[in-house]
């Protein structure tokens, strides 16, 4: 006898619906995937569970009981209407696009490119998140990150949308100073980027701790301030190519140094196959494509310098 607050176990009804609804253990075990054996046993269990006879069973086919009509019919209802409340969660999980990236990416490359993407695909609503952190893709918060790094993380495809680099940058008002020497200027941006370019440069004068008058948090902070006069800055030539077209900024020497990293679409191995995603991966791919033929003179002059 079936206790009230009971419930047979998921597989042995699953098999039962199945097997009414297919009319033979043989055509159930091949909708699951299954041998009719395994299905014959659930059906049985779920039998002796219940205390009630579902099946008639004859030799090539097997015939509900009066008890088991109830049953199916109910248990088909139920199992289409989780089929299709999965369905539906699925389509509205496609809407919605959730990316994390670094914040001079985000904000200097990425976001003024997105009007285009939702252009294409005005159905997918999009979710931006700014972060230093790398956000964890396993748990399902994020469908894709931009990271920066070497392209390789456990449990994650990548797609390489081009190299980290720097150089000088300031405001057109700074250049020609900046361009004879940098030695008696503030310097922004990250001083251990200062240093391999200077490395690279072969120029043995390092700037002093006291050029770095001025610490923000981030590398498109560092540019607009530079943008504002306040110093010479040191960016990415790629990130900052629209400033730089615009003459807001001005690149003060032809030198453009890399430490071998670069910037990376990334996503779960677990979510390849989400349609959203490619999407995103194909956009994304064609648009850093385009970035770096437009810019190839320049990515073919980068100094690599190790960290």
């Amino acid at each position: 006898m079936l206790e009230p607050a009971s419930l047979p176990s998921l597989p042995a009804i699953r098999a039962f619906e199945a097997a009414a609804r297919t009319g033979s253990f043989a055509g159930a075990a091949r909708e699951l995937g299954t041998t009719a054996a395994s299905v014959s046993y659930h059906v049985r269990q779920l039998e002796r569970q219940t205390g009630v006879a579902l099946f008639h069973r004859h030799p090539h086919r097997v015939e509900l009981t009066a008890a088991g009509q109830i049953v199916a019919a109910e248990a088909s209802q139920a199992f289409a209407a989780l089929r299709a409340s999965f369905a539906r969660a699925v389509e509205l999980d496609e809407t919605r696009l959730s990316i994390t990236a670094l914040p001079t990416f985000g904000t200097s490359w990425l976001t003024p490119r997105l009007g285009d993407f939702r252009a294409r695909h005005p159905r997918i609503q999009l979710d931006i998140d700014l972060s230093h952190d790398a956000r964890d893709l396993a748990g399902g918060g994020f469908d894709a990150a931009i990271r920066n790094g070497h392209g390789r993380w456990p449990g994650l495809r990548t797609v390489l949308l081009f190299p980290s680099c720097f150089t000088p940058l300031c405001a057109p008002v700074l250049a020609e100073r900046a361009a004879k020497s940098l030695t008696d200027l503030p310097l922004l941006g990250r001083q251990d980027w200062w240093r391999l370019w200077f490395a690279a440069r072969g120029d043995p004068h390092m700037p002093s701790p006291e050029q770095f008058g001025i610490h923000l948090a981030d590398e498109y902070l560092d540019a607009a301030a530079a943008a504002a006069g306040h110093g010479v800055t040191i960016g990415s030539p790629i990130l900052f190519a629209r400033e730089i077209e615009a003459g807001r900024l001005v690149r003060i020497d032809d030198l453009v140094v890399s430490d071998c990293r670069a910037f990376w679409l990334a996503w779960p191995v677990a979510r390849q196959h989400s349609a959203k995603i490619k999407l995103l991966r194909d956009w994304l791919d064609a648009e850093a494509s385009a970035e770096r033929a437009r810019l190839q003179a320049m990515l073919d002059g980068i100094v690599i310098v190790a960290a």
